[in-house]
């Protein structure tokens, strides 16, 4: 089977979530010691893993964030206030254990792997700390600049999507119960802004911010190139892969494909921030489905955030003006989600307790 026929099947076999399931969760949370729905939006995030796992006895116990790192042509512009060689040098950090995504993941009870998904660096794993922990998967060191031309062909935007499936499918198959998404890469708001500014049709003064922090004249030279970028590559909002070939990123793309597997084996999967919601983008124009399975973990510092998940009809669960990327918003997130699971399925009902109701 090709990758294209793969990919085609994979969303072909989505399904939606499960209403059925979401219906008897808020039956059982009608049923909980508290005011009516008193713990506001935790029962809204409880019911939602009830309707993906298909139970009411949820569990989101084990959890993995999939860092995926990949390295963008486009930094040639001037458009980042890092050099790239800093995207290297943050994988051996991840694998370390010292960046913030290690701490807030140990803090969540997370696993982190790290997976090269297209960074420039040919890695040697046996020079790394935790080398079972990085997944090497390239599918080329770097994008092509999209300023001047396409960022990748499309057989490469097939195949990048599919080595986020394969990651998060093995991770899945270990047991995971929920996934968490996350990013390296110098350079990619830029790609990421061109995603949203296609996509949700949001004008690029709102899109595009600062990233790593440029100046003003750093700014307005970002947003000329993803302007031109756009222009020169013309690519097609409805087509999620047309997209990503044209502007996209390799770890946009992995992240594309870590939603789709999630979506695939029923499993919650925590958006983190800008560039991860690039690819939630990217999933969702693919196959709508996927956001059934989607939890927004927080609201992006980046200006144009709250646009992309407007578009997708997302609420974040956290708004604390991150913007770290790498999963640490995700991580953060994930422990608002256990302790809505667990409210809802370690309180007790107003029978068990022997307390009497509101009619009581």
């Amino acid at each position: 089977m090709s990758d294209v026929s793969r990919l085609e099947k994979i969303v072909a076999d989505i399904q939606p979530l499960n209403q059925k399931w979401v219906d008897q969760a808020r039956a059982r949370t009608g049923q909980l010691l508290m005011p009516p729905r008193a713990l506001g939006r935790l029962h809204e995030i409880s019911e939602k893993v009830c309707g993906i796992q298909e139970t009411i006895t949820p569990t989101v116990e084990r959890k993995a964030i999939l860092v995926m790192a990949g390295d963008h042509g486009v930094v040639a512009e001037g458009v980042s206030a890092f050099p790239q060689e800093v995207t290297g040098a943050m994988v051996s950090t991840f694998l370390a254990g010292g960046a913030g995504i290690n701490v807030l993941a140990r803090h969540a009870g997370a696993d982190v792997w790290v997976v090269d998904a297209g960074i420039i660096p040919d890695l040697a794993p046996e020079e790394f700390k935790n080398p079972d922990r990085l997944i090497i998967n390239k599918v080329a060191p770097g994008t092509q600049n999209f300023a001047v031309g396409p960022a990748m062909s499309r057989e490469e935007a097939v195949r990048s999507i599919l080595v986020g499936f394969e990651v998060a499918e093995k991770v899945i198959d270990s047991g995971v119960d929920m996934l968490g998404t996350g990013d390296m890469g110098i350079g990619n708001t830029t790609p990421s802004a061109a995603i949203g500014a296609v996509i949700a049709g949001v004008a690029l003064d709102i899109m595009v911010g600062r990233g790593t922090g440029v100046d003003d004249t750093g700014l307005e030279r970002k947003r000329g190139t993803i302007q031109r970028g756009i222009e020169l590559n013309a690519p097609d909002p409805k087509e999620g892969l047309d997209v990503l070939a044209r502007v996209g990123g390799f770890e946009i793309d992995g992240i594309a494909g870590c939603i789709l597997a999630g979506a695939y084996h029923r499993k919650p999967v925590v958006v983190d921030g800008f560039i991860s919601t690039a690819g939630a983008l990217i999933a969702h124009s693919m196959c709508p489905r996927a956001v059934d399975f989607m939890f927004a973990g927080h609201n992006s510092a980046e200006p144009g955030h709250m646009s992309m998940l407007t578009h997708l009809g997302l609420m974040p669960i956290l708004n604390l003006g991150m913007r770290l990327g790498e999963g640490t918003g995700g991580a953060m997130a994930m422990m608002v989600i256990e302790s809505a699971v667990s409210i809802f399925r370690d309180m007790a009902t107003f029978d068990e307790a022997g307390v009497p109701g509101k009619d009581g």
